[in-house]
């Protein structure tokens, strides 16, 4: 390689760095969802319908970007959140974004904050085969309980069995490859967050969103804090 074929590769490196490997990733977008009630905003939860992918799971409204009808995640948010919810779009003011999730899982999770505008609970008619009910959640109420705080270990493996028989996937020992990747390796811990709310688990990702939302929160009352002390 000369030296002008590596600044054209240079001059071609993209503008804004995004995730590489995505588009061969399940990439989906989901609301974190506000709704006033008796002039407190409360998170909207879902619970997920029985015989869909993680059936009976909580999250947020929100589901998989589809390039063909969607020209953006956050379109993906606001059409997903209108069609579980049964409400207009008009109705979903998106405020802001948060950072982009990377799964474990192989997915990607854009999440965006939004409220519904003229919208009460008994205007949200759910989508059925989707969401097995809705329920909200005081803010404030996260302010004052702090979540559990459990891990789990994370194995990548060389081999599986399937039907009884082992299944190499990736023929590390044949490659001359250290032995500790001939069969699993790795046992990385990740944090995994969890509240209880009155029988309902609220964990993992969704969770970690909440927790996240809640930081933005403190680290604009600090700034705000600071503002004020300094004048």
């Amino acid at each position: 390689m000369k030296k002008k074929d590596l600044y054209q590769i240079i001059e071609h490196l993209p503008k804004r760095p995004g995730i590489h490997g995505k588009e061969k990733l399940f990439n989906s977008a989901v609301l974190i969802t506000l709704i006033l009630i008796n002039d407190e905003y409360h998170f909207l939860f879902e619970k997920r319908a029985q015989g869909i992918r993680q059936e009976g799971e909580i999250c947020f409204p929100g589901g998989m970007y589809e390039s063909d009808s969607d020209d953006s995640c956050m379109k993906t948010a606001v059409r997903e959140t209108s069609e579980e919810l049964g409400i207009d779009m008009n109705n979903i003011n998106v405020l802001g974004r948060m950072d982009t999730i990377v799964a474990t899982m192989g997915a990607t999770i854009e999440p965006f904050i939004g409220t519904l505008e003229n919208t009460t609970p008994q205007d949200i008619l759910i989508q059925e085969t989707e969401v097995e009910k809705v329920f909200f959640v005081p803010v404030s109420w996260f302010f004052e309980n702090k979540p559990e705080v459990y891990h789990i270990a994370l194995e990548m493996k060389s081999c599986i069995y399937e039907n009884g028989e082992k299944k190499v996937l990736f023929p590390a020992k044949e490659l001359g490859l250290p032995e500790k990747y001939h069969n699993s390796w790795g046992g990385i811990r990740q944090r995994v967050l969890l509240y209880r709310y009155k029988g309902e688990i609220i964990w993992g990702l969704t969770a970690e969103m909440v927790s996240q939302f809640l930081k933005l929160s403190q680290k604009q009352k600090a700034t705000k804090h600071t503002g004020t002390h300094n004048a």
